[in-house]
């Protein structure tokens, strides 16, 4: 069975300089018990891999305002103006990717490759710094994968064993992540008993889960 403990006490062991993965679109699907945890417990210096940086006082946008992070991974920043204005000023190292691309460097962390070829971004800014690969006359990026210390992440519905499944648009990143990360922590809605859930709506198997919080 997996452990089922508060918000606080899933986030005691992030610590200052660690890289984290947040689930979530815009906000939705974003895990905002242990986002808020981790902002009660004032842990800086992070970096955080996640789809945007969601907006004032909004999922992983408080962490934004609350200057906790160093590093951000991430396909979209115009919800949050600070995330702009820091960047600018070089109080926040931000890479922008293009978010099938991060989606695929995410994939590619927990499928054990060793980065994923993609035409996007060829001949842009996009391109700097990175390898690139002709096949059949056609020139990749070679992006590499993603992984993290820590995985926080929202799910609809887990039962014991840590087996999730989740619900409409909130199946963004989160299964992704699921597999990229050493320890993952999820926040759920509802936690049912062993069987609960038909094997073949199980989207996340619990193998990869090591922590349940029961959210709203």
């Amino acid at each position: 069975m997996v452990k089922i403990c508060t918000a606080n006490e899933a986030v005691k062991d992030i610590s200052e300089g660690m890289c984290i993965m947040i689930g979530g679109f815009l906000g939705v699907g974003t895990p905002d018990g242990l986002v808020q945890a981790l902002v009660e417990k004032g842990t800086k210096n992070l970096t955080v891999i996640t789809n945007d940086s969601a907006f004032p006082g909004v999922g992983v946008g408080k962490l934004q305002d609350n200057k906790q992070m160093s590093t951000l991974y991430t396909s979209y920043i115009g919800g949050h103006p600070e995330s702009g204005r820091c960047m600018e000023e070089g109080e926040l190292k931000i890479v922008l990717t293009p978010q099938g691309t991060l989606a695929e460097q995410i994939r590619a962390g927990g499928s054990g490759l060793g980065g994923v070829l993609t035409p996007t971004g060829v001949g842009t800014v996009v391109e700097e710094g990175k390898s690139k690969i002709v096949v059949a006359d056609k020139t990749y990026l070679l992006e590499e994968p993603l992984k993290a210390d820590f995985a926080l992440l929202k799910a609809y519905k887990a039962d014991c064993h840590g087996n999730l499944i989740y619900r409409f648009s909130a199946r963004n990143f989160n299964p992704l992540m699921a597999m990229a990360a050493k320890n993952v922590i999820v926040e759920v809605e509802e936690v049912v008993a062993a069987g609960a859930i038909e094997p073949d709506n199980v989207i996340t198997p619990g193998i990869f889960v090591d922590l349940l919080v029961k959210g709203r």
